[in-house]
């Protein structure tokens, strides 16, 4: 199971800082931006005169049917004098207001034609609004396209000590679940927000262009809202932080535990799993339960609020009518209005909660893209003089933790041909030794040289093309054999993938398969044995060509007999190339030219096999401890 140390979650930064940075991400396609913007600008314009023409329309039906209750051959104002007279004094305020022209009934023409200007407007709106979405959407798929090309490139940039104090799973869950959650805030918010934003403006113009008193009633909802949505997004900020870290964190327990499954059965330890998991399910459900409650708190808010802008605007709009200052269109077209008006308040509410889920994700992203990357390549990298292999440990010094050093002021050389046997006691700094030769970790001092040149002033990828390396752990990708045997090597020929795989024994049992090298394994390998695997990252090794060959601990998992397998083939490569290879088992590194003696990051004895057991020291203690064990 994982080792790596749990991933804490990074306080949550201002949430309008982390929104401006995910709106920075658009600055690269501002110009299809502003295309969009103008598209919906026109489609709201468009949106915001239909209702002022529809209550246009409605004034021509009431002035029609006013006009039949008024008598022929007068005017207006003649009737209207009338009227009073008569002592109707409402009806005539009303009929003052209006544009009737007594004993004429509707003008359908008129009507006609405001009614296909309307539906005209509404289509031209809804077809810019579609073309701008449908552009937004191209937009933002480009910037997650190449926010996710970043995070790809960062991981590779990044120094191995990262990798050692993060989850896995908590890494993938910032590569997969949170851009996910980045791409979907702002597919759904940016388009949204923008829309409602233009659209409130939109409104709360033509709402003022017709009457500024009921515009004021409407519009007291406007900072209601704005202050419950600031108030709402504060609260739910955090527990949108919480809930993503908690994936976070969830993800990473299930890729430890899907990694460890046979352990975990084979020690009785799933009803311990599967209480970690359950609690952490649980702080994922009180978190996500929390932001979605707190989040979704607004639009009840918003629509009450809107509620009560309608009531005012039609009893105070009915009252205007009846005393002539303003039509039946104007007020329908103002009560239309403030109930649009609720809309955009509510969609800017939700898309803010919205953004600030979206930002909790986005700030997990830009945590990973903002950690320091590993030392620069050199801007003028040096290339040795031919592939020798000799390798040089000059006054080498380096610690993980600066207060508790590991290696320190070590000095070794292998020339080109030797085989490197390094053994010691477990974290005496045999693998750190020889990660320190592929520069996955810098050093505190001195330098290392590759074929006489510091392995600083080489490019990585120049240096590393001279290093095979077999880990302990074998990894093997989803695909034929053939393709896993080339990966050392992507030009490498059918000649060479065959002869690399006679000279580590895979060729043997290879043929045996039904589908030969093209048979598909996946990463687990669970068709192969673990001999086997191992024989298949040898081969890989091997169809590198390296100059510099790296063994760690390669023979620890198989049998005997494929142990003798992998000494004879690595004995195979041992010309013109320097082998280092750390082992355990002592039996498998007697042929060594020469074995070096770690403990606590110190070279404390090195020499042949025979001279070392002469000498009596560290490797007898170490090599008598393991025969009496073999004996025992």
């Amino acid at each position: 199971m994982s080792t790596q140390a749990p991933t804490v979650p990074a306080q949550p930064q201002q949430g309008l800082a982390s929104i401006k940075r995910i709106l920075g991400l658009l600055r690269p396609q501002r110009f299809i931006v502003y295309g969009v913007l103008v598209m919906v600008l026109l489609g709201v314009i468009a949106q915001a005169v239909a209702p002022l023409l529809l209550g246009r329309a409605t004034d021509v039906i009431f002035d029609g049917v006013i006009g039949l209750q008024l008598p022929a051959g007068l005017t207006k104002d003649e009737a209207v004098a009338q009227l009073r007279s008569e002592g109707s004094d409402q009806f005539a305020d009303m009929v003052s207001g209006t544009a009737a022209v007594p004993g004429v009934g509707v003008d359908f023409g008129a009507l006609g034609r405001l009614l296909i200007i309307v539906l005209a407007l509404y289509l031209l709106s809804s077809a810019l609004i579609w073309v701008a979405a449908y552009g937004l959407n191209e937009i933002v798929q480009r910037v997650v396209r190449d926010l996710r090309s970043r995070v790809e490139r960062k991981i590779h940039n990044l120094p191995l000590r990262y990798f050692d104090t993060h989850s896995r799973g908590d890494l993938l869950s910032r590569v997969s679940n949170d851009i996910d959650n980045v791409s979907t805030g702002m597919q759904e918010s940016i388009s949204q927000l923008v829309l409602a934003v233009l659209t409130l403006i939109g409104l709360v113009v033509m709402m003022l262009l017709i009457s500024p008193l009921l515009a004021l009633v409407a519009l007291f909802m406007v900072p209601a809202s704005v202050v419950a949505t600031a108030l709402v997004a504060r609260r739910s900020r955090k527990h949108f932080a919480s809930q993503w870290a908690a994936t976070g964190k969830l993800n990473g327990q299930i890729e430890e535990v899907f990694t460890g499954h046979e352990l975990v059965t084979a020690y009785g330890r799933t009803a311990d799993v599967e209480r970690r998991f359950a609690d952490t399910n649980e702080e994922l459900f009180r978190s996500a339960y929390r932001a979605q409650f707190v989040s979704g708190t607004v639009m009840p808010l918003v629509t009450f609020l809107g509620n009560l802008s309608y009531v005012g605007v039609a009893v105070l709009g009915g009252l205007r009518v009846a005393s002539g200052t303003i039509t039946l269109g104007e007020v329908q077209a103002l009560i239309q209005y403030s109930r649009q008006l609720a809309q955009p308040l509510a969609q800017i509410g939700a898309m803010v909660n919205l953004l600030q889920s979206a930002a909790a994700s986005a700030e997990r992203v830009f945590a990973l893209l903002d950690e320091p990357e590993q030392e620069p390549e050199s801007p003028a990298p040096t290339l040795p003089w031919g592939r020798h292999g000799s390798v040089e440990f000059d006054d080498v010094s380096f610690s993980y933790d600066p207060d508790r050093p590991l290696i320190e002021h070590l000095s070794l050389r292998a020339e080109p041909g030797q085989m490197v046997a390094i053994v010691g006691p477990t974290g005496a700094g045999k693998t750190t030794l020889i990660n320190l030769i592929l520069r996955f970790y810098e050093l505190n001092s001195g330098r290392i040289l590759v074929d006489g040149v510091d392995i600083t002033s080489m490019s990585r990828a120049e240096l590393r093309s001279r290093i095979g390396i077999v880990l302990q752990d074998t990894w093997l990708f989803g695909g034929t054999i053939r393709e896993n045997i080339a990966y050392g090597n992507p030009h490498a020929t059918e000649n060479q993938i065959l002869s690399a795989a006679r000279m580590s024994y895979v060729d043997r049992f290879v043929r045996a398969l039904p589908d030969g090298y093209d048979t598909i394994i996946d990463e687990e390998s669970g068709s192969l044995s673990a001999g086997e695997r191992q024989l298949i990252t040898i081969a890989r090794a091997f169809v590198a060509k390296p100059s510099i060959l790296i063994l760690d601990e390669a023979t620890s998992s198989v049998d005997t007999r494929t142990e003798l397998l992998v000494q004879q083939a690595t004995a195979r490569l041992r010309d013109d190339r320097t082998s280092f290879v750390i082992a355990h088992r002592l039996s498998t590194i007697r042929d060594a030219d020469r074995i070096v003696v770690m403990e606590d990051g110190r070279i404390v004895e090195q020499g042949t096999h025979e001279d070392l057991l002469r000498a009596g020291g560290a490797y007898t203690r170490l090599y008598d401890a393991q025969f009496r064990a073999l004996v025992d």
